[in-house]
Order: C-alpha cells, then sequence, then structure tokens
C-alpha cells in the first residue's frame, strides 16, 4: 500500500492530468481558431454573474480557459511547495470551475499578487495563504468590469482594475480569517463570505458615483450530451484511480462519511487520498445526476458547481451531508417563483452545499431546513454586490449558518442531543 505522503505527491500528478485533459478537450471540441478567438472574447467579458464563456467564447474556449487557470494554479502550489490537501483540491478545483462563468487569468491574477504582498508585509511565508489566494478570485469580475465594463477609457480601467485586484488580495486573508468565527465553520465557502462583504462595499461605492452594476443572465444550452460524454469518463477515471488508490477497497469510506464535514475538516490527511478521489467522482456522479433528473441544462453555471462540489468532496462534502442540503434546497425551488429548471436555481441548489456541515454535524432535518432557507437568501442577495462576488452563495451561506447554528445548538442543547453531536 502507498504510503500517504507518496499519495499526496502523486495527487498533483492527477491535478497537472486532469486541467491538461481540460485543454485537450478544447481543441477536441473545436477547432484552434474558434477556440483561440473565443479565449480572447473571454478575456475582455466583463464576467459578472452569471457570465457564462461558453456562450461567450464557445465550448472550446470556456474548456481552454479553465485548463489554463487551473494548471497556473496546481504550478503555483506546487511551485511554492505547498502541501497538497484537501483544501488544496478545493481550491483548484474551484477555480477550474469558475473559470467557466467568470475567472479569467487576466482578472485572478492581480488578486493573487495582492495576497503575496500581503504574505511580504505579514512576513509570513507565502506558501501558507497560497490556498487562499485561489478562492480569492471570486472577486474577479470587479477586475474585469472596470477594466471592460464601465466605458472607461482602455488604460484607465485596466489601471483600475488591476489595482483594485492588488488591493482585494490584500485584505481578504485577514477578513476571510476573520469572519470564519462568524459562522463558526459551518459554511464551507468561508472566503466567499469575506468576498461579498468586500463585493457590496466595492458595489456601493461604484452605484455611489454612478457607475452601474448589476447582475446578468448570459447562459448557454445545448450541449448536455457533449458535455456528459465528457463528465462521464472523467468521473469513472477518478473513480477507478481511487480504487487503485485504496487497494480495491471501501474501506474508509463510511469512515469519511462519519465527519460532520464542519470548516478544516481534511480528508485527505483523515482517510486517504484514494477513498477522496473516489468520493470526489461519487459526488460528481451525484451533481451530474440531479441536473440531467430535472431536466436542466449543463452549462458553464452548472459546470462551477459540479466542479466546485468535487472539489469541496476532498475537505467537507459527501453523500450524507449534501443530499438533505439538496433536497431541501429542491423543495425551495420547486415552491417559489423561479423555474426549478432555470440555471439560477440550479446552481442556487448545488452550491446551497456550502452548508453540508449542518447537516452532517446537526442532522437531515437541519440539513433540509438550511438548504430550504439559503435558497430564499441566495435569490436576494445578489443586488448587494452587483454580480462581481462570483461566491454568491458562500455569501449568503455566510449568513444562513450564523442564524441556523445557534438555533440548532439550543435545540440539541435542549434535548439532550449534544454528546451525540459530532464536531469533525
Amino acid at each position: 500500500m502507498p504510503i500517504r505522503s507518496q499519495r499526496k505527491q502523486v495527487s498533483y500528478v492527477h491535478l497537472y492530468v486532469f486541467c491538461a485533459f481540460l485543454v485537450l478537450a478544447a481543441f477536441l471540441v473545436d477547432c484552434p481558431v474558434e477556440v483561440l478567438d473565443g479565449f480572447i472574447l473571454i478575456l475582455v467579458s466583463p464576467s459578472n454573474l452569471i457570465t457564462d464563456y461558453i456562450k461567450i467564447g464557445g465550448l472550446g474556449a470556456a474548456l481552454l480557459n479553465s485548463g489554463l487557470i487551473g494548471l497556473s494554479s496546481v504550478f503555483l502550489l506546487n511551485l511554492n511547495r505547498v502541501k497538497m490537501n484537501g483544501a488544496a483540491i478545493a481550491g483548484i478545483l474551484t477555480v477550474c470551475g469558475f473559470a467557466f462563468f467568470g475567472k479569467t487569468i487576466y482578472n485572478s491574477f492581480p488578486i493573487t499578487l495582492g495576497v503575496y504582498f500581503y504574505s511580504l508585509v505579514k512576513k509570513v511565508p507565502f506558501k501558507e495563504v497560497a490556498v487562499t489566494s485561489l478562492f480569492a478570485t471570486a472577486l474577479g469580475p470587479l477586475i474585469s468590469m472596470l477594466s471592460f465594463g464601465m466605458g472607461l477609457e482602455i488604460w484607465i480601467g485596466v489601471l483600475a482594475g488591476c489595482v483594485s485586484g492588488i488591493l482585494i488580495g490584500f485584505i481578504i486573508t485577514p477578513l476571510a480569517n476573520s469572519f470564519f468565527h462568524f459562522h463558526q465553520g459551518f459554511n464551507l465557502y468561508n472566503t466567499g463570505f469575506a468576498a461579498g462583504i468586500i463585493g457590496m462595499f466595492a458595489t456601493g461605492i461604484l452605484r455611489m458615483f454612478n457607475l452601474q452594476v448589476n447582475t446578468v443572465s448570459i447562459i448557454s444550452s445545448g450541449n448536455n450530451f457533449l458535455l456528459s460524454m465528457l463528465l462521464l469518463p472523467l468521473f469513472a477515471a477518478i473513480f477507478l484511480i481511487g480504487l487503485y488508490y485504496s487497494n480495491w477497497s471501501f474501506q474508509n469510506y463510511l469512515k469519511l462519511m462519519r465527519y460532520s464535514g464542519r470548516l478544516r475538516t481534511d480528508f485527505v490527511e483523515n482517510c486517504g487520498y484514494g477513498i477522496v478521489l473516489i468520493n470526489i467522482a461519487i459526488m460528481g456522479f451525484i451533481t451530474w445526476g440531479y441536473i440531467i433528473l430535472i431536466g436542466a441544462q449543463i452549462n458553464g453555471a452548472s459546470i462551477g458547481a459540479l466542479f466546485t462540489i468535487m472539489g469541496f468532496s476532498a475537505y467537507g462534502k459527501h453523500p450524507a451531508n449534501t443530499i438533505p442540503v439538496i433536497f431541501g434546497a429542491f423543495v425551495a425551488s420547486m415552491l417559489n417563483m423561479h423555474d426549478p429548471t432555470d440555471t439560477v436555481s440550479v446552481i442556487a441548489v448545488l452550491f446551497a452545499t456550502t452548508l453540508a456541515p449542518i447537516a452532517g454535524r446537526f442532522g437531515i432535518i437541519s440539513g433540509i431546513i438550511a438548504g430550504f432557507v439559503h435558497v430564499s437568501m441566495a435569490f436576494n442577495i445578489g443586488y448587494l454586490h452587483g454580480g462581481i462576488n462570483l461566491y454568491n452563495n458562500g455569501f449568503s451561506g455566510g449568513f444562513v449558518a450564523a442564524m441556523l447554528v445557534p438555533i440548532c445548538l439550543f435545540i440539541a442543547e435542549k434535548l439532550n442531543l449534544k454528546k451525540g453531536l459530532r464536531d469533525n
């Protein structure tokens, strides 16, 4: 059996291969000229929520954008000798996912640079905040909007965007660390909450000077078959590799599903790399199955949600704590005024799994309630940041967790259930 450190080293190779697969797939689905032309269109898009890059530049260009951002992210962590663990896997797959609808190399780099400057001023090794720098790119659309979406002179827009990105990167790490206590680790997209607060202030300042910042709805459709043919073999390959590294055994999978998934629960450290790959693949199949089962479209936004769920399957999510939340969110999407098959509804349901630790800690009923309440917040909170925070559900999830967790703790204490609750 490979020792645990070897498993972590292999995981870097697998992440390089995963991202390279996306780049290769780009040139399999479209011709090189279309891919490169579409890629340029993606780079100069304002990119605020929801801007589906498949609609903007084509499927090939969106795959290329995702693959390149993924490769650069893996290289960044590898270069700085970041320990390959659950948080790193979550960060890389999250940026790959959001590179289908909001993140580009251009709008991500200034934020990463800002986090690097923070590490210099704080006098801490960059490797300690490198993963945070990946999640911090949630505010990438602000850079793109200032550069290309406000009607400013191009040099003024680019300068304003880059300076804003560096400033965001500089302040987001201490804010994310502070806001962790607000939701007590029950909102997995913690950086999304910090990004939402920053985005709310940034949007308020722009609107104060009559610079309008609003959400958009640029969404593709009609790619379900082709994207399924790309995704399903990928899930199957991840599953088989996981089985191989687990010696063809599911022995630790039940152990993994006993964790509540509360933030900073690292499944790689606790359960082993092979079991984590199995969990990633299973969660990928579940997410894909939900989209297909309700008759929704697989597009840039839903792939973003799917990849994010897969990433956090190394860092907090598993079927036992996500399915109750998805069910509660789905019920809310069925009862409200929105079509449950609309992309905005689909991603609200899928990203509601940011609250998976509530189901893991307090049980199925609490998870269902969390999912239901989350949808109501997610539909109404986007106006505050105007779509410049890609992790809108992390923003809303922070408020939901802050409200529900004290109530759940109170009820558990009164019912004498506290001893049976899981902290990890």
